[in-house]
């Protein structure tokens, strides 16, 4: 808890990786000095076949804003989910909706052309 909370006083915005699955759990939203709830990639696939999985979704984003945190979707990767995920007001999302994993070297020729372009990307 120390160290999350020095590194959280210098100004790292810390995440819950995978929410919802294995260790996470919402009793660590009290314990642990947060700022983001990454809603894991299993709860987006389905969407908008499961009923489950977009309760689920939308419960998740509901309490993430009611404890004031920035909540982030992964796996976005059909129109359909990021629809859903705007309607619920899901702050960010990631995914191969809109990019594809890239190797490093390509990934900061990416940013430096945004740069260059004044593109800014949207940073939680």
């Amino acid at each position: 808890m120390e160290v999350l909370n020095n590194l959280r006083a210098q100004g790292i915005r810390l995440a819950i990786d995978d929410f919802g699955t294995g260790y996470s759990s919402p009793a660590y939203l009290k314990r642990f000095p947060v700022d983001v709830l990454k809603i894991d990639k299993s709860f987006i696939n389905d969407i908008p076949h499961l009923q489950d999985d977009m309760e689920i979704t939308a419960t998740i984003i509901a309490m993430g804003h009611i404890l004031d945190f920035k909540v982030l979707a992964e796996g976005v990767e059909t129109q359909e989910q990021l629809d859903f995920l705007r309607k619920k007001g899901c702050d960010a999302y990631q995914g191969y909706f809109t990019g594809k994993p890239l190797p490093a070297e390509d990934f900061a020729e990416l940013l430096r052309a945004q740069h260059k372009n004044g593109d800014g990307l949207s940073v939680l």
